[in-house]
């Protein structure tokens, strides 16, 4: 496991030493990849939406082949875009969630990424409420952890979604890398969510937070959410592949973990 000791020092001491702490961080559920070469992801945690569009006029199709989402091996899963024809689609990708397997009200959620590049590559980590299938969008809420343009490697973005304040009035802010790049090495995403506010950080910087009552419409952050990872091409967030972008591009996930308190 390449959970450490370290780790949960950091976690303890990231809460130590606060009067009205509400207590330290606990591991609550993990998925860390470990598996073999080619291998799918776990069943028991991830299922795949297969499909096209997902309403942001996205260009490739998601299939549930391990040609696009699979382990490599070595404790990561690889979300693959390639330029292939499928099904109508000039591309194919993944889109993998724990719908009705891991949902979870509160807590801290954070994965360690390696972003892909290219102008119209669109890696997302993100969460949706688990209501959305009897409340729709954008009353069921959505939490996006990162979302990252390829053609912008040095910055990322965190947002969040809610009635009044959905799609191009998500409430949202950027944080950019001084000196690298998101896809040269694996950087940690994370949101604390409770009952008041939400919070991004990036390796453990602050860079965004949300209190409920700075939202213009409902706070509707008080039920179970569950997690997406996906990798679009094109779409209105980043727009088409031009020449200059190269294919396959992949996202290689080394960890995703939920803490409670």
């Amino acid at each position: 496991m390449k959970r450490s000791v370290v780790l949960f020092a950091l976690a303890l001491a990231s809460v130590a030493g606060c009067k009205d702490d509400p207590g330290p961080w606990v591991l609550d559920w993990e998925d860390e990849f470990n598996g073999a070469a080619g291998a799918l992801p776990s069943q028991t945690n991830w299922r795949f939406d297969v499909g096209e569009d997902w309403g942001n006029a996205q260009l490739e199709y998601d299939t549930d082949r391990a040609t696009n989402a699979s382990l490599d091996g070595a404790g990561h899963l690889n979300i693959t875009a390639r330029l292939e024809s499928f099904r109508g689609r000039n591309y194919t990708s993944a889109r993998i969630t724990t719908q009705g397997k891991v949902e979870r009200k509160y807590g801290r959620f954070e994965a360690r990424i390696k972003m892909p590049s290219g102008r119209g590559i669109w890696p997302a980590f993100w969460l949706l409420g688990a209501n959305e299938d009897v409340v729709g969008w954008p009353q069921s809420g959505e939490i996006d952890v990162v979302e990252y343009r390829g053609q912008e490697p040095s910055l990322v973005h965190g947002t969040l979604h809610g009635p009044g304040y959905s799609a191009s009035k998500g409430m949202t802010r950027r944080f950019a890398l001084d000196n690298g790049r998101f896809d040269d090495t694996y950087h940690v995403f994370s949101v604390e969510w409770d009952e008041s506010s939400i919070e991004w950080r990036v390796d453990g910087t602050l860079y965004h937070e949300i209190k409920r009552t700075y939202v213009p419409g409902d706070w509707v952050f008080d039920h179970p959410f569950y997690i997406i990872l996906n990798l679009a091409v094109g779409g209105g967030y980043v727009g088409p592949p031009d020449g200059s972008t190269v294919f396959p591009q992949t996202m290689s996930v080394d960890w995703v973990r939920i803490y409670r308190r």
